[in-house]
């Protein structure tokens, strides 16, 4: 398998090109630079709230250091939701995560009852391919999308390349494989039905994977990002460590554990940061580029599981496991390296 910014369809096994995302039914801001979706909601349409942000993964020794910044895209936005997918495995939710329905006061969110998919249901068997755990998720959340997706019958002005929804998936692999960060992208399409007007079918594709962590062998391994939209203005976080920005200079100046979490991502060894001084770093330097936007703060262990520095304002579930899935199971991860 091809490494950082090498990209999958689970159907249709081809690259593609990343784009911006997709409101629903909602007031766009500027930084969509395009007219999407300008059509009048009708009193029993479904809408979808959308969360816009940052992804940030400091991947340290021993330690997954993770952040979500909570960047709305529309007026009716949602902060990104950080959800368990299991023992070893939490995502960032960003997109179309949160659904309403004007009769129904409760929304439709897709970070809660969450529950793995067992092997042994057929519905997600694909013909001459075995199902992988990073498949089992994803199908998981594409049952979830796929009856509220069709439930729009207008025309939406979007490139199919435009993704809905998007998971960035922080954690341990197994059979010793370590550290991977994967975003996976939801995109839709639709067709015309001739017979009934201005009637459109609005259907679900399967989730694409791109894998952004660990690199290919011998690359830098740094800090990693992912925004929703893609087009976010702005330097990412390893972007702004690389240049020097002076806010980001001067907490290592001041500090030297920080110094040296900062030697470490310069010199393409982020791996090799001392873990409580990459979280305590993390801790300092996200005020700095989130402004007045909120974020979340956690690390990760294989052992212990993933601990809150900065929590939500609300629990994170707990996903119910599939005790199905026996542990050979085939992956899409490519072989650990030495």
């Amino acid at each position: 398998m091809a490494g950082r910014g090498a990209i999958f369809s689970l159907f249709f096994r081809a690259p593609f090109v990343c784009r911006i995302t997709l409101v629903f039914f909602a007031t766009l801001l500027c930084a969509f630079p395009f007219g999407a979706l300008a059509q009048e909601q009708r009193e029993d349409e479904i809408i979808a709230n959308l969360a816009g942000g940052r992804a940030i993964v400091h991947v340290a020794k021993d330690a997954i250091i993770f952040a979500a910044i909570d960047q709305p895209v529309e007026r009716n936005s949602i902060p990104p939701r950080v959800m368990d997918l299991d023992a070893t495995h939490i995502g960032i939710l960003f997109g179309a995560a949160e659904w309403r329905i004007p009769a129904d006061p409760k929304p439709i969110r897709l970070d809660r009852n969450f529950q793995r998919v067992s092997r042994a249901d057929s519905r997600y068997q694909m013909p001459g391919e075995g199902e992988t755990d990073l498949e089992t998720i994803g199908v998981a959340f594409l049952e979830k999308l796929r009856p509220l997706i069709g439930q729009l019958h207008h025309r939406i002005d979007f490139s199919p390349e435009d993704p809905i929804f998007q998971i960035v998936i922080i954690g341990y692999a197994p059979n010793e494989y370590g550290p991977e960060v994967w975003v996976v992208e939801y995109h839709m399409e639709q067709s015309q039905v001739a017979t009934r007007g201005d009637y459109w079918q609005t259907r679900i594709q399967r989730p694409r994977f791109t894998q952004v962590y660990p690199p290919e062998k011998h690359a830098p391994r740094t800090i990693v990002e992912s925004r929703y939209p893609s087009n976010a203005k702005g330097p990412t976080l390893a972007e702004l460590i690389q240049g020097h920005d002076p806010n980001i200079t001067h907490l290592g100046s001041g500090d030297p554990r920080f110094a040296k979490v900062l030697d470490n991502i310069r010199g393409g060894q982020a791996q090799k940061a001392a873990p409580i001084d990459s979280a305590d770093f993390m801790r300092a330097v996200l005020p700095l580029i989130a402004g007045n936007s909120t974020f979340v703060l956690g690390t990760m262990d294989e052992r212990r599981g993933f601990e809150w520095m900065v929590p939500p304002e609300e629990p994170v579930e707990k996903a119910r496991e599939d005790k199905n899935r026996p542990p050979d199971a085939p992956t899409l991860r490519r072989a650990p390296k030495p």
